[in-house]
């Protein structure tokens, strides 16, 4: 399940305002499942979601998608879909020109900021150019990975477009070298990045809209290397401390590059970006933008809807939220 441990919180207890009936739409599809290696995390946000939204008031359709989902939806009719795919196929901007074809409204970002945002590379460009500081990296092929170091060590490989940490190897200098074991994962991606090892602190921060939400600090607990695919969904394998106890302008600043990572990749609805901080570097210098989710996490316990509970806003009210921000033409 998603980000299934709870987080350290601390601030006001919120109190759920009184619910009201559906706004522009009435009948939700909620998109899950899908064809990509992050399958069951999608269907877990999707029975969240379906959950959730019957409890606003609306009518939903839950559709584990296939090949097949343009006969569906255009059978099922529904005034907008709510997008609870993640990775390949629902992330990368297939499923969102699929819907702008269709003419039905959908949630989350549109076509090109979900297949830019898909590429750890393309994203990077972008994000530096923006003044986002990006850890160094270079793209290689999996056959000449196998081979050996592609850079100086310590630094991770990981597939340039795939999300939830699936295929990563950390490449330390103490550790022998993965080799053939890179190719026999069993990923499907041929390129990967190489990517200069940081060692510092997890941070995440979500954006709703243009607004940031808050900070969070990821634990993986002992016996995890790093927040990788187990600790992520496995109970137990990782902490939220909500908000991240760093300084007030570290918090600030990660809050702007996040909100100006959502804007400059012209994200919608809500993104969540990653970053790492080694706070031995003295201020902003340990600072590292790892990458933007335009598809994060959306169960009561995932990190997004973690923080706009945290903000004031019920996971009723940010799915809620989400589709009455739904359109075509993202």
């Amino acid at each position: 399940m998603p980000d299934q441990t709870g987080p350290e919180q601390t601030g006001p207890e919120q109190t759920r305002p009184e619910q009201t009936g559906p706004e522009k739409y009435s009948h939700v599809a909620v998109l899950m499942g899908g064809l990509s290696s992050e399958r069951e995390v999608s269907l877990s946000s999707g029975r969240a979601v379906a959950t959730a939204l019957e409890g606003e008031g609306y009518k939903v359709t839950k559709i584990d998608v296939g090949p097949d989902l343009a006969e569906q939806l255009t059978h099922i009719a529904p005034d907008v879909c709510f997008n609870a795919l993640h990775g390949k196929w629902g992330e990368d901007g297939c499923v969102q020109g699929l819907l702008e074809l269709l003419q039905i409204p959908y949630t989350h970002s549109g076509v090109m900021a979900s297949c830019v945002a898909m590429n750890k590379e393309l994203t990077k460009i972008i994000l530096a150019n923006a003044g986002i500081p990006v850890a160094a990296s270079k793209v290689v092929r999996r056959k000449q990975a196998a081979l050996g170091h592609v850079m100086d060590p310590p630094y991770v490989l990981k597939p340039v477009a795939d999300g939830s940490s699936v295929g990563i190897f950390m490449v330390l200098g103490d550790q022998a070298y993965p080799g053939k074991r890179i190719l026999e994962t069993g990923h499907p991606d041929d390129q990967l990045m190489a990517e200069r090892y940081i060692d510092g602190r997890e941070l995440t921060c979500a954006v709703r809209g243009d607004q940031a939400l808050c900070v969070t600090e990821i634990l993986p607990a002992d016996g995890f290397e790093f927040y990788d695919y187990d600790s992520k969904y496995v109970e137990g394998g990782s902490k939220h401390v909500l908000p991240a106890q760093i300084s007030p302008d570290i918090n600030l600043l990660i809050e702007s590059y996040a909100v100006m990572a959502h804007k400059v990749l012209g994200c919608r609805g809500i993104s969540r970006t990653d970053f790492l901080y080694d706070d031995s570097l003295g201020k902003d210098k340990g600072l590292f933008c790892l990458e933007i989710n335009t598809q994060p996490g959306m169960t009561s316990t995932s990190l997004a809807p973690e923080q706009a509970v945290y903000s004031g806003q019920t996971f009723g009210e940010l799915v809620r939220w989400l589709v009455e921000d739904a359109s075509c033409n993202r």
